[in-house]
């Protein structure tokens, strides 16, 4: 590995921001709405993206925190190793998260590339094998685009955003030119009774949405290569919150204007078959393209944001020093993109979308999403607000809350979807302790080794 090559600070705001929305998009709106219709079943199955939009939010200000405290690469990562102690507890917390990484990082790529396949079989209606053979040519041709320098990906990245907003424009549009537009929001109370089920209906939709959302923390792993990161890491991710959230709710309206939503949680295709009604079978087709523009695009940023985390975890020498290396010209972790390419691959052509998305957030929630909101609790007693550059408003509510919200959605995975999140820690936790033992780390270090590590940290 080359020691002097290093990542650079080349990604403005709207860069960053950019990458965050074409993460968030994706094919997520487009698969899971009629998802979120069904599961809510009535006209108030808006308040799920509302759910969605208002957890997003909340955690925001965590990695906003975390994040421009420690704008480096791998993002959670380094706020684990930091919060639980970079020489004790941090490094096994740390290791979990990039053990996760190396299995739901795959999942992600694989969700997007699966759900590209299923609304590219509304233009050619494909066999099964045939599905997979496309799912599996998105993951191919992403990482072979991804092979290129950062100011070069920036700029595909800002390309891409361009039709994902041209394309939630049209669907917006179409509905406010040719359906009942206000209807929606008329009506988004009929039938609702404030009790258990609406609750338990919220909670599971809601896996639905905030899937729809994640990537609005995307700029904090690329942290390392970020300019000016104490504004741009939190105005990104704010900027894109706020943004999705408009363009998703909007687009939810602008299709039950024109489809009932009875209809419309039926429909697999359900943009494909709204822009059909309103503009004709070869307007719905383009649209289709683009809806297939903006999954690729999603899957394009994600895979940008992974390949950071298992690099900065080997570079730091607490993963395996295999994904350290740097492309010796175009200097980005080519080793960490292509093995997370590679598995994404496999697993676009065992797995099902819907158990994908379930299977996403239960293997994340505890370790990554929980761990760093306690994380954040036990830094700013260690090392006081001052050290933040960005300071949530009334801390520490908001990661309370954050904290119980992300609990409530782990359960609503299922209990079968909790368990495999388990399972992939419990299997971490065997092979952090085996390697710990061998390499004399944490908890097996002396005490000598610990303060030598203390003082050289110090210098």
């Amino acid at each position: 590995m080359s020691t002097s090559s290093h990542l650079v600070r080349r990604l403005g705001l709207a860069q960053a921001t950019a990458i965050n929305m074409t993460d968030m998009v994706g094919i997520g709106p487009f698969i899971t709405l009629p998802m979120v219709i069904g599961m809510m079943n009535g006209p108030y199955f808006l308040y799920a993206w509302m759910a969605g939009a208002f957890l997003s939010l909340v955690d925001a200000m965590i990695w906003s925190e975390l994040g421009t405290a420690f704008p480096k690469a791998g993002g959670s990562y380094n706020f684990l190793k930091e919060a639980y102690g970079s020489s004790k507890a941090g490094r096994f917390m740390s290791f979990l998260f990039v053990w996760q990484t190396m299995i739901q990082a795959p999942l992600v790529i694989a969700s997007a590339s699966i759900g590209f396949a299923s609304y590219f079989s509304f233009l050619f209606p494909l066999s099964n094998i045939g599905s997979k053979c496309v799912s599996a040519s998105v993951v191919i041709l992403i990482v072979v685009l991804l092979y290129r320098k950062i100011e070069d990906i920036g700029k595909i990245s800002v390309f891409l955003w361009g039709g994902v907003i041209l394309t939630m424009l049209w669907i917006i549009g179409g509905g406010i030119a040719n359906g009942n537009f206000t209807a929606p929001l008329k009506h988004i109370n009929d039938g609702l009774t404030l009790n258990y089920g609406f609750v338990a209906a919220i909670g599971f939709a809601s896996v639905k949405t905030v899937y729809s959302y994640l990537g609005y923390y995307n700029v904090c792993h690329l942290g390392g290569e970020i300019i000016n990161p104490d504004k741009n890491i939190p105005r990104s991710m704010f900027l894109s919150i706020a943004g999705i959230a408009f363009l998703y709710l909007m687009m939810n309206i602008s299709v039950v204007s024109v489809i009932p939503w009875a209809e419309a949680k039926e429909s697999e295709f359900v943009v494909s078959v709204f822009i059909e009604r309103i503009a004709g079978s070869t307007a719905a087709k383009i649209a289709t393209v683009l809806i297939l523009w903006v999954a690729f695009a999603s899957v394009f940023s994600a895979t940008l944001g992974y390949s950071r985390i298992p690099y900065a975890a080997a570079a730091d020498g607490a993963f395996f020093k295999i994904f350290a290396r740097l492309h010796p010209t175009k200097n980005f972790p080519h080793v960490s993109l292509l093995i997370l390419g590679s598995v994404a691959f496999v697993f676009s052509l065992l797995f099902r979308l819907s158990d994908v998305i379930s299977a996403i957030l239960a293997m994340r929630i505890l370790i990554q999403f929980i761990g760093q909101a306690l994380g954040l609790i036990i830094l700013r007693r260690k090392r006081g607000r001052e050290s933040f550059p960005y300071k949530m408003p009334l801390f520490p509510v908001p990661v309370i809350l954050a904290i119980l919200i992300w609990f409530g959605i782990l359960i609503s995975t299922g209990s079968k979807m909790v368990l495999s999140g388990i399972t992939v820690i419990c299997a971490g936790a065997i092979v952090y302790f085996i390697k710990a033992k061998l390499a004399g780390d944490w908890p097996f270090r002396s005490r000598e080794q610990t303060a030598e590590e203390a003082i050289i940290r110090k210098d």
